[in-house]
């Protein structure tokens, strides 16, 4: 099986990568839309926060899945893990891992549930660009990535064109971006730009997007943020904040719904969030590629895939695994990822899920963040510098790094101080089962 496949989509041929290891039913097997009804298991608890738009698409495919088993009957519920017994499957973003990750083992790996169940799954190596958490040192699936995404620029069109600016070129350079938000300010916008998750997206992608280092590997990992590419960045992210140019609301996604609203023009967010920005925004939504320094050499380079992820939860029955085997198959038919691609706007979980959203005719405008997305990732090939770093305590340094940013917005620092003194921070935190 080959990592990079060419499709067409719209009339054009693109270079796709796979997004994640590809999954296979057992040889000589056509596996049905819908896993066939098995003996009755009763209730599985599934859990996540990923809000309650998100939670509408997730709960359609989990309709499916139950309709078509009567004995067993998935019920989703929006809640932290941590309230109430330990669900049979969870859907766990970066901010949730280290207490989850945490003390005992509180999870049953992927791939043994699936190998278990009589279930073939075929892992190969996950691709440089995404992150690997839901990894295990041996390439197998601990976890499946259901809510992958990359950094994208959204904007509001209706705006572009009141401020005259062509919504049919968004400004592909920060440079750019900087000339139409003064124009959108002289047309009276109060909150040009918004970026959700800053850490993650101003600083880690932003980095990969030109090719520079977010970690330096040595005997220990450590960060690396506080080379010329990210100074100058966040130093010019600090003239905007002062001009009022951009507009931060939290480390979050805060951002992403204050732009839904109508309040800002520009946002900078994860790819999935355009088909619930589509709607709830009461204005028309594009979609571009995220900005970069032109004068940067080698830019743009590759962004990096991360997003929340499934896991199953231990100490269940075999019946119960067996069941969500059924349900993690049900999840990896071309079908369902088509639904899930177009519903909640994640990335393809395996080549199938590729194919099938590139090559279908029901699957237009909901699709261009996706298209956009796999185009980012896949723009040149990932370098050991612009690939997704495992880095130790990777929430409690995006936290670091967090703090920092709110430092320089606040003209407490500079931004070269406080990239420096994230990566002398990071040094300082210690390696835990959330490594």
């Amino acid at each position: 099986m080959k990592n990079v496949c060419r499709v067409a989509a719209g009339g054009a041929v693109l270079g796709l990568a796979l997004l994640s290891p590809v999954y296979a039913a057992p040889a000589k097997k056509v596996a049905p839309a819908v896993p066939q009804a098995t003996a009755p298991v009763g209730d599985l608890e599934l859990v996540h926060t990923l809000g309650p738009d998100k939670g509408a698409q997730l709960q359609k495919l989990v309709d499916r899945f139950n309709a078509a088993n009567p004995g067993t009957h998935i019920v989703v519920s929006e809640r932290p893990w941590t309230e109430g017994a330990l669900p049979h499957m969870l859907i766990l973003g970066e901010r949730d891992l280290p207490a989850f990750l945490a003390g005992p083992q509180r999870y049953r790996p992927l791939y043994q549930v699936m190998k278990d169940a009589g279930e073939r799954v075929e892992t190969l190596k996950a691709p440089a660009f995404m992150t690997p958490t839901p990894l295990d040192a041996s390439n197998r699936l601990l976890a499946l990535p259901v809510g992958l995404s990359t950094p994208v620029m959204f904007y509001n069109r209706d705006a572009f064109k009141a401020a005259g600016v062509n919504p049919d070129e968004p400004p592909k350079t920060w440079q750019d971006l900087q000339g139409a938000l003064g124009k959108l300010v002289a047309n009276g916008s109060t909150c040009p730009y918004t970026s959700a998750q800053p850490a993650w997206i101003l600083v880690e992608n932003s980095s990969a997007w030109h090719n520079e280092p977010v970690v330096a590997e040595g005997k220990r990992a450590s960060l690396a943020i506080n080379g010329m590419l990210p100074v100058k960045h966040v130093a010019m992210l600090s003239s905007w904040f002062k001009a009022r140019y951009l507009h931060v609301f939290g480390r979050g996604d805060e951002a992403t719904e204050k732009f839904a609203q109508g309040e800002c023009a520009v946002l900078t967010a994860p790819s999935a969030a355009l088909p619930t920005l589509r709607r709830e925004a009461k204005f028309d939504v594009g979609v571009a590629t995220l900005p970069y320094h032109a004068e940067y050499y080698g830019a743009p380079q590759n962004t990096l895939a991360d997003g929340p992820a499934l896991w199953i939860g231990a100490g269940k029955k075999p019946a119960e695994y067996k069941a969500i085997a059924r349900f993690v198959n049900l999840w990896l038919t071309p079908e369902s990822q088509v639904e899930w691609q177009r519903n909640a706007g994640y990335l393809p979980l395996n080549r199938a899920g590729l194919l099938a959203a590139t090559e279908s005719r029901v699957l237009g405008p909901e699709l261009e963040a996706i298209r956009i997305g796999v185009k980012q990732l896949t723009h040149k090939p990932v370098t050991k510098i612009s690939s997704a770093s495992s880095y130790p305590q990777r929430t409690a340094v995006r936290q670091i790094v967090e703090e920092e940013l709110e430092a320089v917005w606040a003209d407490r620092k500079p931004s070269k101080v406080a990239m420096d003194d994230a990566v002398a921070r990071s040094r300082s935190l210690g390696c835990s089962p959330s490594c």
